[in-house]
């Protein structure tokens, strides 16, 4: 199946949900997370959502990671197509980018190579655990310029898609997807 058709399906997919759906399977999502032997690591990198996005509500999860005292890592879109990464504190001031999610204004800038997690947004991921992000590349670029050792794991609502895409060389394989049933397990670092 092209990437495309797939990207579509799964947006329909997660548009359908209804709100108290959505907020249960995050809230399942976070909690699974707490059987991951992560705990030990220190920075974790998370994505936060704009606001009424259909994907995991990475709230519960961000709550979970403050409550353990973890130096939490938040993505700021840099033109023409990067990321840098913040330290969310309790002086961040957030505002909204182009697309309504919440980035950092200024702070302090963390760079890729000291991240031990990043809890990676995807529309859809397969078996081997190969990720179908929104296509634009960000996140491809981010992992590359993570330290190899630096755990990619996905938040779904679904669970594996059986078919595998195309894959390219420039595509960044998952350890790892949390989704509501579970946890997923790639790369057999966890």
């Amino acid at each position: 199946m092209l990437k495309s058709e797939l990207r579509e399906i799964y947006r329909q997919k997660r548009a359908a949900l209804p709100l108290q759906e959505i907020a249960e399977k995050s809230m399942s999502v976070a909690n699974h997370a707490l059987a991951l032997d992560v705990w030990q690591l220190s920075y974790f990198h998370i994505f936060l959502n704009q606001e009424g996005s259909s994907e995991v509500d990475t709230a519960p999860l961000l709550t979970l990671l403050q409550g353990r005292d973890k130096h939490v890592v938040i993505p700021k879109v840099e033109p023409p197509r990067s990321l840098s990464h913040y330290l969310l504190t309790d002086s961040t001031r957030l505002v909204p980018n182009r697309w309504g999610i919440p980035e950092p204004v200024d702070g302090i800038e963390v760079q890729a190579d000291k991240i031990d997690l990043v809890f990676v947004p995807l529309l859809v991921y397969d078996t081997e655990g190969n990720r179908l992000g929104y296509g634009k590349g960000y996140y491809d670029d981010f992992l590359n310029a993570c330290r190899p050792d630096c755990l990619r794991i996905g938040l779904s609502f679904f669970k594996a898609e059986k078919t595998t895409w195309a894959v390219e060389e420039h595509d960044i394989p998952l350890d790892g997807c949390l989704h509501p049933e579970g946890f997923d397990s790639f790369s057999g670092k966890l």
